[in-house]
């Protein structure tokens, strides 16, 4: 499989999966923590910490550094695309990371226009191919619905959904990972926050965008099987001494149920559940909502620090 429809005037070829995020924090013991409780499988290897979900698949690494920060996030393409995807990320302004040392016949390496260095390498589709069931519908009368406490085990996520960063430029974002890796808009809010996804078939966001003065790692999403778990989880992690984040509630774009943890460094890991799903090749219509829209449907307040960046110099 290889590149997409451009009937519409879209970009040619596109990303199809994130493979990987790599943050650096200043206590990878804090990190052990969050993340083993949050439900995710950690390994040390080499005084890295490798962070697998229930699929088996390594999504993120996290290092030893002076701060929380993003490091680079990589993103899988099918193999034909590979020299295309680089010549249309060019065109769209990207910046080689040459300097780094990083670069490679089989994968490509450069900035966006945040300053973010970002990865693009031929790889597996690790986005799904189709929308997910909902397990909590259709119970049948004369069935008890919920199981009962003690038979619930720890949640553990089953994928990585998607990630949000913070950028300085909203709209320049959304034209550069629409231009260069070939995403496309799903929503957006004005200059507040915007939703992208990739064309092969994927969640209704892959990578989503919060305006704010400088760039910043806000959070990473994780799917889990439903609202109960989306619940369970809070509990799960509250019991475990995080009890600051925002849910639980559901999300307007993108219609995923939701409950965020706010982790030790001020960014967040969300359980979210039923996300709208984007078939591959389905021409969806990129809409922009009134900022009533761009938060929630229901939930409870939200707390201050949630929108604030705390990679901010202050």
């Amino acid at each position: 499989m290889s590149s997409i429809n451009n009937s519409a005037g879209l970009a040619d070829v596109s990303v199809h999966s994130i493979d990987r995020f790599v943050l650096t924090v200043p206590d990878l013991e804090a990190a052990v923590h969050f993340y083993t409780a949050f439900g995710l499988d950690v390994s040390n290897e080499g005084g890295k910490l490798i962070i697998k979900a229930a699929d088996g698949h390594a999504w993120g690494m996290v290092e030893q550094g002076r701060r929380k920060a993003l490091k680079y996030l990589s993103f899988n393409c099918f193999e034909a695309d590979l020299p295309l995807l680089r010549k249309q990320l060019k065109t769209a302004g990207a910046r080689d990371a040459e300097s780094l040392d990083l670069t490679g016949s089989t994968d490509y390496w450069f900035y966006d226009p945040d300053g973010n260095l970002l990865h693009v390498q031929a790889g597996p589709k690790t986005s799904p191919d189709t929308k997910a069931p909902n397990p909590c519908v259709n119970i049948a009368a004369n069935e008890r619905g919920a199981p009962r406490r003690g038979d619930m085990a720890k949640v553990r996520p089953r994928r990585l959904s998607h990630v949000l960063l913070f950028s300085s430029d909203v709209s320049r974002s959304i034209d550069f990972y629409c231009r260069g890796l070939g995403l496309r808009l799903s929503d957006r809010s004005q200059d507040i926050v915007a939703f992208l996804h990739a064309p092969h078939g994927c969640d209704h966001h892959l990578v989503a965008f919060a305006k704010s003065s400088v760039r910043g790692w806000h959070h990473s999403s994780w799917d889990v099987d439903g609202v109960d778990e989306v619940g369970l989880g809070a509990e799960q992690m509250a019991t475990a001494g995080y009890t600051e984040g925002w849910g639980t509630g559901r999300h307007v774009l993108g219609s995923n149920y939701f409950h965020y943890v706010r982790d030790p460094w001020g960014s967040f890991a969300e359980y979210s559940a039923h996300i709208d799903y984007i078939e591959a090749g389905y021409q969806w219509v990129g809409r922009d909502h009134p900022p009533e829209n761009s938060l929630y449907l229901w939930g409870p307040q939200v707390p201050s620090y949630f929108i604030e960046n705390s990679e901010v110099e202050r």
